[in-house]
């Protein structure tokens, strides 16, 4: 597993609250610092592909364990 240098809790939360509060992690965030995204939502998968196009953060990782859906985004 990647080591980030932030983790972001978004279990038991449903679309579109974990792109909400990986954007505002982000923002506080240095250029090139890592954001691990921990979430149960499937949807969060496909999501964070979008946002990462949308925004020019990196996803840098991302797999499913276990129900749960793991993104590793790089601040731009």
């Amino acid at each position: 597993m990647i080591a980030a240098d932030r983790e972001l809790d978004a279990r038991g939360l449903n679309c579109p609250l974990p792109i909400l509060k990986a954007k505002k992690a982000l923002a506080d965030m240095h250029s090139g610092q890592t954001l691990k995204v921990v979430a149960t939502d499937a949807g969060s998968v496909r999501d964070f592909q979008a946002f990462a196009k949308q925004t020019g953060n990196l996803l840098v990782h991302q797999e499913s364990v276990g129900g749960e859906h793991i993104s590793v985004l790089k601040r731009r």
